[in-house]
């Protein structure tokens, strides 16, 4: 007989203060799934904080605690807000299911319930819940690479935490679509993951490097961008053209291609100006760092030369928003 620690099926939560309609449920769901019962809603919250199921299937009309206020307490707590509810229930009316997903359900079923709907609902839901898994764990991996890049160059990882923040604030204010302003968040972390495949002694150097060494330096974006290689994934996409890219200028004396102006993709356009506003405010063991303000008007300097206009422009508006991200991460 299979043990609980052996079996690594699905768990779910039914819950139904009728016990008839949990014995219903189970030879639909036992076979593929383990299974938890409740009868009321502060059993249900409880096995819910203590067992962490992978989806709950929740009735609505019980005595105490009914089912809308089971499910608003499970989203307002952090340990199980990620839990994905699907209501069972005899309410069939339009304002009862509406009210049903305002809670935060993500599937309404009305009973009777048919068992190849409620074995189809649930194997869907619980498929999208492991979509976002992997992209959250694609995320952190992506993150994590953008911080060995900087440990590695003698700074913090909170750099890269800092810049990425900045970047979506810009990209907001540069009017862009809050999903691509969220990409270029989870992206722009990886900008100097190139910097990995650069040697110490050049790296590292505590002088001036020579122009044999700078010709070195100058190879980090191609590196990074055959280190992040060619993905259909728009995040992974982003991060290379920013890694390739964000050391071109707009007046076309970058490097690696002397891209100019508009040529030079919008998101490493946003990732130079605020990868150099991070870079002039922090403390490093070779300067200490810039006020905030002595650091704007160097990029204002810059503007037409090094960076975009309009983009200085917006970002020196957004210095309010930004202080508290500063703060926040402060080294």
């Amino acid at each position: 007989m299979t043990t609980d620690t052996q079996d690594h099926r699905p768990r779910l939560l039914l819950v139904d203060d009728e016990p008839t309609n949990l014995q219903l449920l189970r030879p639909i769901l036992q076979a593929d799934y383990r299974l938890l019962f409740a009868t009321d809603g502060a059993r249900a919250l409880q096995l819910a904080k203590e067992q962490r199921p992978d989806l709950i299937l929740l009735d609505i009309m019980m005595p105490d605690m009914d089912g809308y206020a089971v499910c608003e307490t499970l989203k307002s707590q952090p340990l199980t807000a990620h839990i994905p509810v699907i209501f069972i229930t005899a309410l069939t009316d339009i304002h009862d299911e509406t009210r049903g997903f305002d809670v935060g359900a993500v599937d309404y079923i009305t009973k009777p319930v048919s068992p190849p709907v409620v074995r189809a609902r649930v194997r869907t839901h619980l498929s999208l819940v492991r979509i976002d898994e992997l992209r959250s764990t694609r995320l952190q991996i992506v993150q994590c690479l953008g911080r060995a890049a900087e440990y590695k160059d003698n700074e913090t990882g909170r750099h890269v935490i800092r810049m990425s923040l900045y970047a979506q604030q810009l990209a907001l204010a540069a009017g862009c679509h809050p999903d691509w302003a969220q990409d270029l968040l989870h992206a722009a972390p990886m900008h100097d993951i190139g910097k990995i495949g650069i040697p110490d002694a050049v790296l590292l150097k505590p002088g001036a490097l020579d122009a044999q060494e700078w010709d070195v330096m100058r190879t980090h974006p191609h590196i990074g961008a055959e280190i992040i290689g060619s993905h259909a994934a728009h995040v992974l996409q982003l991060a290379r053209s920013i890694a390739l890219a964000h050391h071109e200028k707009w007046d076309g004396s970058g490097y690696p291609y002397g891209l100019v102006g508009e040529a030079i993709p919008l998101e490493a356009r946003i990732c130079a100006i605020v990868d150099v506003f991070d870079a002039l405010t922090s403390t490093r063991p070779y300067k200490k760092p810039w006020t905030s303000a002595d650091a704007i008007a160097h990029i204002q300097s810059q503007a037409g030369q090094h960076f975009e206009p309009r983009l200085v422009e917006l970002f020196v508006a957004l210095l309010p928003q930004l202080l508290p991200i500063q703060a926040q991460w402060a080294d």
